[in-house]
């Protein structure tokens, strides 16, 4: 019997993430739980045992996001100029977490200690495969030292979620991120 309660907590799992996916995509962070334990025909005890936190289930499902970032930001490590790789790397960020709702949530401190059972992996795996660039840009002097890739995605997820209502978020989202990256100082 454990057998097959381990293949119905499996189905559920995967039933439960593909609602999840489609409902964070119509409505952002804030999907409903129980909207979604509804449309998977699960209780929403069950959602919560798979998934305990909201976090944790827009972890979930913003998981293939992150790992397709963290393979991009493999292929700009040491290409061309140390400056462009980050900032083509950090310009992806933003197009992703406009386009995928819910993956600058994902993304954001939330403010409580970390422990090891709610660990924020996202943030954890684009802090991992960012360093490669920024350290190399800022070996160059292209960026200062002291920047970390955790005060680059706070910046990121700022200006996402600054711009979500806005009638073109991805436009005024770059444009936001260029304005952070250039300053406010006319270049002469």
């Amino acid at each position: 019997m454990p057998d097959r309660q381990r293949a119905d907590a499996r189905r559920n799992y995967a039933r439960i993430l593909a609602v999840a996916e489609e409902e964070v995509a119509a409505y952002g962070a804030g999907a409903s739980l129980e909207q979604i334990a509804r449309i998977a025909g699960v209780g929403s005890a069950t959602v919560r045992r798979h998934f305990p936190t909201r976090r944790a289930l827009l972890e979930a499902v913003s998981h293939q996001r992150i790992e397709a970032l963290a393979t991009r930001a493999r292929e700009l490590t040491g290409k061309g100029d140390s400056r462009d790789a980050l900032l083509a790397w950090l310009s992806d960020v933003v197009a992703y977490c406009v386009a995928a709702r819910g993956l600058a949530a994902a993304l954001a401190y939330d403010g409580a200690e970390p422990d090891p059972v709610h660990e924020n992996t996202c943030s954890a795996m684009m802090i991992e495969a960012g360093n490669p660039l920024l350290q190399r840009a800022v070996q160059d002097g292209a960026v200062a030292e002291g920047v970390t890739v955790a005060d680059l995605i706070a910046l990121i997820v700022g200006v996402v979620l600054a711009t979500e209502h806005h009638p073109d978020p991805a436009a005024r989202a770059d444009r936001l991120f260029r304005l952070a990256v250039a300053g406010l100082s006319p270049r002469g």
